[in-house]
């Protein structure tokens, strides 16, 4: 594991890939000599993605699974082998958000995006375990969040989902060690991607008045919360690579992301209090 990871000749495997980090990782790789499988929902935008791609000589290969599907989440390994007959990484970087309190929220909708946030890590991780277990080196990368570290309040389900990341992908690593599978864990901070503007919010009242209160709210949490994302994509996506390279167990990017790690650490109860005050009661 002392070795860095040559992704020149590699084959990498990207979950939601169509936008954000997951495209900037698909570019970046590529760049690096990677061949490519790439998988969202979205068939446009995976294409689109793909498509850049290609025009710069790599082999790309794409995938339409939306990752509420176990069964088509089992059916990827073999996918896999038919297309290269190996996988040498895995990223799993599909994310959804759901903003509103706890007592808000529609379990359906918690549900929803535990299926895609943790339970779809856990089942790729599972299904590609032994096709990555029988190569001499390969690394499973699992992005978790700022919100893995920290838990504000109005984020109970995506925090659920990150924090859960981070302890399945710790503990799997700790299983792992010692052999030629790595496990990386990445908390990133505020990245400007489409997450705030594809969020969920509350589902609305019955009441018509009552409804376009509720909608107005989430709208303006959906713009407060883009506000915080200002690192590129392709910022984001440079750590990721340089961390899968030196075979990094954790990768924390940005500023805000590191400074509520310090916080967190040093306050572990009370860290949330300080963020606040810290940020003039802006938060």
């Amino acid at each position: 594991m002392a070795q860095r990871f040559q992704l020149a000749g590699a084959v990498a495997l990207i979950t939601g890939a169509a936008s954000g980090i997951g495209a900037a990782l698909a570019a970046g790789l590529a760049a690096k000599g990677c061949s490519l499988l790439l998988v969202d929902r979205d068939p446009v935008g995976l294409e689109d993605v793909a498509g850049q791609i290609r025009a710069r000589g790599a082999t790309v290969e794409t995938r339409i699974v939306d990752l509420v599907d176990a069964d088509a989440i089992r059916a990827l390994p073999d996918w896999a082998q038919d297309r290269f007959g190996r996988l040498d990484i895995l990223i799993n970087n599909a994310g959804v958000a759901l903003g509103g309190r706890f007592d808000e929220t529609h379990l359906e909708d918690f549900e929803w995006l535990m299926d895609i946030n943790l339970r779809a890590v856990v089942r790729m991780c599972h299904a590609f375990l032994p096709m990555l277990r029988a190569r001499p080196a390969a690394q499973i990368v699992n992005l978790s969040s700022l919100f893995g570290l920290i838990a504000p309040p109005g984020q109970v389900a995506y925090c659920t989902s990150k924090f859960g990341v981070r302890g399945f992908s710790e503990a799997l690593r700790h299983e792992y060690e010692g052999t030629g599978l790595g496990i990386t864990v990445v908390h990133p901070g505020g990245v400007a991607t489409a997450i705030s503007r594809n969020a969920r919010g509350r589902r609305p009242p019955s009441d018509p008045e009552a409804a376009k209160r509720a909608a107005v709210e989430d709208e303006k949490g959906r713009e407060a919360f883009g506000k915080l994302l200002t690192l590129p994509p392709a910022d984001a996506a440079d750590a990721i690579i340089r961390g899968i390279e030196a075979r990094a167990p954790r990768i924390v990017i940005g500023k805000d992301a590191r400074n509520a790690a310090l916080i967190q650490r040093l306050m572990p109860v009370g860290y949330w209090k300080t963020i606040v005050r810290l940020s003039g009661g802006n938060l």
